[in-house]
């Protein structure tokens, strides 16, 4: 096995799911998340496509960013089915995130090419970033919760109607320990070679 193999492999392997309240509040430098985009900027696109698009949240604009999830979520719900426990969840989502990075999808101007393709570049994209962190040594969190697919978010963020959110990104540190990694479906059950 070569050095850049095993190196590529540890990354993967170590990458985890670190939630929002078990980050520690340090601030990662600007450049640092600079790099990271820089990173999901390579993904795979057909048709050079490149679908990915980021909108970056830092210091205070974060804690905005969860202040008007939570109301889009209070605007947005069934006044029978608002939870008040869900709106605090969203509004304090941040508090000790260092950089908020919402993912979406833009639709390009090749009709030709399926709207599964696009998901799938944007989502190659937001790997990237996120293999990237781990490699950095930061925690990270892949969202989908709250009004990330809700209408109401697109047209908070001013998206067109065929772009979508694929979700928020929380970045941060963390002091707590990281889980171990598990897989609950052998390989062997995933995997049918053909000869």
């Amino acid at each position: 096995m070569n050095e850049l193999f095993s190196s590529i492999s540890n990354v993967i392997q170590n990458r985890r799911t670190v939630k929002p309240p078990q980050m520690n509040g340090q601030h990662i430098p600007d450049e640092q998340v600079k790099q990271l985009l820089e990173l999901a900027d390579w993904a795979p696109t057909h048709g050079y496509t490149e679908p990915w698009r980021f909108k970056v949240y830092a210091g205070d604009k974060v804690k905005d960013f969860c202040l008007a999830h939570a109301e889009l979520y209070k605007q947005n719900s069934n006044p029978e089915k608002f939870l008040e426990v869900n709106y605090e969840k969203l509004l304090h989502m941040g508090d000790a995130t260092s950089h908020l990075i919402v993912a979406i999808m833009q639709r390009g101007s090749l009709p030709k090419i399926p709207v599964l393709e696009e998901i799938a570049a944007t989502s190659c994209a937001v790997q990237n970033l996120l293999l990237g962190a781990t490699a950095m040594g930061l925690a990270s969190y892949w969202g989908s919760g709250g009004m990330a697919y809700h209408p109401a978010m697109k047209e908070y963020l001013n998206l067109q109607e065929e772009d979508l959110v694929l979700g928020i990104l929380y970045l941060g540190y963390t002091d707590k320990p990281v889980p171990e990694g598990k897989r609950t479906v052998p390989l062997e059950e995933k995997v049918e070679w053909v000869s």
